[in-house]
């Protein structure tokens, strides 16, 4: 998985407004093992996509919450206090602002996650 902070906060919007997405497709025609684009704007924030099959980094947002819905698969979502929360399809959770955390794909997984465009993101070595 090859991510910057900077990578993600410039991550250019896939498509404009009034443009139908397939979002199925868009997840389907993912081949590697972690992709996470922006689908589209909404006011200040972005709608992602993310399919991936592994662990994600430890990080945070300092300004930004995320709003994960997970599509298929099982997504953990790891807090720094030890906590794991774990989502199924079309289940969702808000991630606060500077809540330390990581996501783990439990087998492949498509989930979206809604939050500000360009959030800034602190990578850590541990929670």
């Amino acid at each position: 998985m090859d991510s910057t902070a900077e990578r993600y906060a410039k991550e250019p919007v896939r498509y404009p407004a009034l443009h139908v997405v397939d979002l199925a497709a868009e997840g389907a025609a993912v081949t590697e093992p972690y992709r996470n684009m922006v689908i589209s704007r909404v006011n200040d924030s972005c709608l992602r996509l993310a399919v991936f099959d592994e662990a994600y980094r430890w990080h945070y947002h300092p300004t930004s919450d995320e709003l994960f819905i997970v599509v298929s698969g099982c997504l953990a979502i790891d807090l720094a206090d030890n906590r794991e929360l774990r989502l199924q399809p079309w289940q969702c959770v808000t991630i606060p602002a500077m809540a330390r955390h990581r996501t783990r794909a439990l087998g492949r997984t498509v989930n979206l996650c809604f939050e500000n465009l360009g959030a800034e993101t602190v990578f850590l070595e541990s929670p």
